[in-house]
């Protein structure tokens, strides 16, 4: 063999360092024997790239939802008696785009809400409306065909909204300016005579309480008395109606501040607090500042497509967030890079649903 041919051989034939301590082998799940759900989710921790990633994100959720203070030693000058110990649980904020609300991911958002399974929601305004939207009458419908490819044009001249490849109906909006326009008589009137102080998390849980309905996330978050931050209050077709009031019953005054106090507060006097964000923008990082003041989370699940080159909050992944003290060094932390429609139904499925199914089996 040449001296040329002995070199290239070398490098095709590097040889390996030691395989790390801990490395698993990569498979995917064997599909001979029938798979159940939970079995395939288990599986997806060794499938790799995203679906190592989900996986990663349902045992960090899975952390946080079961820390209790009994977990943490006692300190010295704790007299805490043990039993609210054990009862004293990690504060889970969930915030989450509007889309999702229009998206059928808005029932798992109540079936959460409705258990207690969170402790605060940050959404923006279409993340809000469009819940009592689709209270009110027909809402959000997916079309025959492909939804993405349908003419803008067309649907001007229809009088349908379109959200992806979801239609909304003007209908939908002209109901809920029916309804949300003498609630917010009703508030303007209470701020005079009463002196009631309007927040967005107070606005929404007036509404949660007026729509009495329980399809609705925010009926329930207003039952559980669960804070609904919305910074945006005003982006969306809740800001057009307000502006509309504005002129015909003007004087409505929505305090932002209360808010921002309110909700640096909530992370503040938690023991533990952990994230779940899925999308971006003001939902993502309204919470992740807010864990700036306790020196940031202690466990945190992205699930986003926001890529990282441009800068962007949105796009940002757990690390940067470290470098803020919006989490803390050595959190439990994960972004899963992928549609929040396609990974959210199976981190809950593998979370807080299986818990919930097996106690309501026993």
């Amino acid at each position: 063999m040449s001296s040329e041919t002995e070199a290239a051989n070398a490098a095709v034939f590097m040889k390996s360092a030691p395989v790390p301590e801990g490395a698993k082998l990569v498979e995917g799940p064997d599909y001979e024997a029938e798979q159940s759900l939970q079995g395939l989710l288990s599986a997806y921790e060794t499938i790799g790239f995203q679906a190592t990633g989900l996986s990663r994100a349902i045992e960090v959720i899975n952390k946080m939802k079961a820390w209790r203070l009994s977990d943490e030693p006692r300190e010295e000058d704790d007299d805490t008696p043990e039993e609210e110990r054990q009862n004293t649980k990690a504060n889970i904020f969930l915030g989450y785009t509007s889309n999702l609300i229009s998206s059928g991911l808005r029932e798992i958002m109540l079936f959460l809400v409705k258990h207690n399974y969170v402790s605060a929601l940050c959404t923006t305004a279409g993340g809000v409306e469009e819940d009592f939207i689709k209270c009110l009458g027909p809402g959000t419908f997916l079309p025959t065909g492909d939804g993405w490819n349908l003419d803008g044009a067309d649907l001007r001249k229809k009088g349908m909204n379109r959200i992806g490849n979801l239609l909304v109906p003007n209908e939908a909006y002209c109901r809920f300016e029916d309804w949300v326009v003498p609630i917010l008589d009703a508030m303007r009137e209470e701020q005079d005579t009463e002196g009631t102080h309007w927040t967005p998390s107070k606005v929404i849980h007036r509404l949660g309480k007026e729509i009495n309905d329980e399809r609705s996330v925010y009926y329930w978050a207003y039952k559980n008395n669960i804070p609904v931050f919305c910074p945006a209050l005003t982006d969306g077709s809740l800001g057009d109606m307000i502006y509309f009031h504005s002129y015909k019953n003007p004087g409505l005054n929505i305090d932002l501040v209360g808010d921002i106090r309110r909700l640096n507060d909530l992370s503040v006097r938690s023991k533990k607090a952990g994230i779940i964000i899925l999308g971006g923008g003001v939902c993502k990082h309204q919470i992740c500042n807010a864990m700036l003041f306790r020196n940031g989370a202690d466990y945190a699940v992205y699930v986003n497509t926001g890529q990282e080159f441009d800068g962007s909050d949105a796009g940002a992944r757990p690390d940067e967030a470290i470098s803020w003290g919006k989490i803390r060094a050595g959190a439990e932390s994960i972004k899963v890079s992928a549609d929040a429609t396609l990974v959210f139904p199976l981190l809950v499925a593998a979370t807080w649903g299986k818990s919930h199914w097996n106690k309501n089996k026993d």
